[in-house]
């Protein structure tokens, strides 16, 4: 299992009206996204609106994946949940639906209860039980805290924890999980707005919503900087920056669907509370 590189973080489609899922479109993406290049796919992260979708919902996405990501391809599935038996549920329903690897974001609702001691027997417990290797996620925008740099040190030791998504953006922050980079625990960004600074600073890879409707963008970032085009990967990074400013942190999922649409791919519609983008919005 290859992490490392440029992979999307797909969206879900649904049927207008209905919210159904649409799963003949979203194979069509993940056609679209592996015939461009991408490295990976994560399926249920949050522009994929994980959140929103059921348990079988959940499963049906990563069923439909599979069936399309090649084998030499990484799939990854989100599997974090507010209870640790439930995390661990979903860890073995990705693992039986052809995940690779399972992306877990901390438990949140009880935000201010999630301290070190919880946070570690948590993580601990997931790793243990979870039959496929476990990525952990940062994300203190939906967090609303962030996993500690000592305690993603310590939970890099453990065997069956291979890496962490930080989409935290914070350049220090990110370094600060790269101390605990090794053979065999990969730090991905997940801020495109910033891809090139991480990879300079030792990041192996994005995980990036701006890869799924500019994927050409983001695998040239990657590769000017694996060639050592620093002057190449700078215009990358700046043609990359407003994209991953305004479509993906100021318009949010939204967005990112609207701009799906843009390039022929299909982003549809959002699935409620989340509404769609205004024609403002779609203007911009």
């Amino acid at each position: 299992m290859k992490l490392q590189g440029v992979f999307g973080p797909v969206v879900s489609t649904f049927h207008e009206g209905s919210e159904d899922l649409d799963v003949a479109s979203f194979t069509r993406n993940l056609q679209a996204h592996v015939e461009a290049g991408l490295h990976g796919i994560l399926v249920c992260g949050s522009t994929g609106e994980a959140a929103l979708l059921t348990e079988d919902e959940r499963r049906v996405l990563l069923e439909a994946a599979r069936g399309v990501v090649p084998r030499d391809r990484v799939l990854l599935m989100g599997t974090g949940a507010e209870s640790t038996r439930l995390t661990i549920k979903r860890c073995k329903d990705a693992k039986a639906a052809g995940a690779d690897a399972v992306l877990v974001v901390a438990p949140h609702y009880y935000s201010s209860a999630m301290n070190l001691e919880a946070l570690r027997g948590h993580y601990r417990a997931v790793a243990d039980e979870s039959p496929v290797p476990v990525l952990l996620y940062n994300i203190p925008k939906y967090m609303h805290f962030a996993l500690p740099a000592e305690l993603v040190a310590e939970l890099a030791k453990h065997p069956n924890v291979v890496g962490i998504k930080d989409s935290s953006g914070d350049l220090n922050m990110l370094k600060g999980f790269l101390a605990a980079q090794s053979d065999t625990f990969t730090v991905f960004t997940g801020n495109a707005s910033t891809f090139v600074p991480a990879l300079a600073a030792g990041a192996r890879g994005g995980i990036l919503a701006v890869a799924l409707f500019a994927p050409t963008l983001c695998l040239q970032m990657y590769d000017a900087h694996g060639i050592g085009d620093t002057a190449a990967a700078s215009e990358h990074q700046a043609t990359a920056k407003p994209l991953a400013g305004v479509i993906v942190a100021e318009l949010g999922v939204p967005g990112v669907k609207t701009a799906c649409d843009v390039v022929g791919l299909r982003g549809g519609p959002v699935r409620c509370p989340l509404v769609d983008l205004d024609e403002a919005g779609e203007q911009r």
